[in-house]
């Protein structure tokens, strides 16, 4: 499903070259499910964008279900993503003045399914929310708007999601049952799942762990 080949990736910083990832190399194999922990700024939220291919690399390269990401355009890869990936972000990422239907809606449409209304309620009532369909984001709570944003990812039925620290923004509890309801759905829909956490006990749940220090991803042997 995922394969990174020697990717790297550098920025400017004030005229000296920073390098963020350097020559990472990795496989990820569909139906699996990755955790990557590591401390604030040791490149995670990067490489899961490059592995989205919202950004490039500076070298390497990321290969999502056969297709080389540096070999497309912005477009392609955006097509690439709407038909391939699903995404759970720690600051949930809802359109404000859509309601909780209309959110996992959008993503229906615009992958041309006939009966997004009727996908949309039914993913909603699996994450708890059939009686908030209409609620608008700020009506929702935090656990609330990360459901629906469970309910938005996994409803195109993508090949791979990606998380970005799921419960950051959530109460020890409310964080608790949003990875059991991310790991449940997770399971019934056989996806690929990359998670990126500072909690060792999420990543413990997957059936791999990486961990990523001053650039370098490293995996960890039980």
């Amino acid at each position: 499903m995922v394969e990174v080949s020697r990717l790297t990736k550098r920025v400017d910083n004030g005229g000296e070259p920073l390098t963020i990832l350097h020559e990472n190399s990795f496989v990820v194999a569909a139906g699996e499910t990755v955790a990557i922990v590591g401390a604030s700024g040791s490149g995670k939220s990067t490489l899961l964008g490059l592995l989205a291919g919202l950004d490039l690399p500076s070298s390497g390269s990321v290969t999502l279900a056969g297709e080389e990401l540096g070999h497309l355009d912005e477009d392609a890869r955006a097509v690439l993503r709407g038909r391939l990936l699903g995404f759970v972000f720690q600051s949930f990422q809802l359109l404000p003045s859509l309601s909780a239907i209309e959110n996992v809606m959008l993503p229906l449409e615009l992958a041309g399914t006939a009966n997004a209304r009727v996908d949309a309620e039914f993913w909603l009532d699996r994450v708890g929310l059939s009686h908030r369909l209409r609620h608008y984001p700020k009506h929702l709570s935090g656990g609330e708007q990360q459901r629906v944003a469970l309910a938005r990812a996994f409803a195109p039925k993508p090949k791979l999601v990606l998380a970005d620290e799921p419960t950051g923004n959530l109460d020890a509890a409310t964080g608790h049952q949003i990875i059991e309801l991310m790991f449940a759905i997770n399971a019934e829909s056989a996806t690929t799942l990359i998670l990126v956490t500072h909690d060792e006990e999420i990543a413990a749940r997957c059936g791999r762990r990486f961990r990523m220090h001053a650039g370098q991803i490293e995996e960890l042997v039980s």
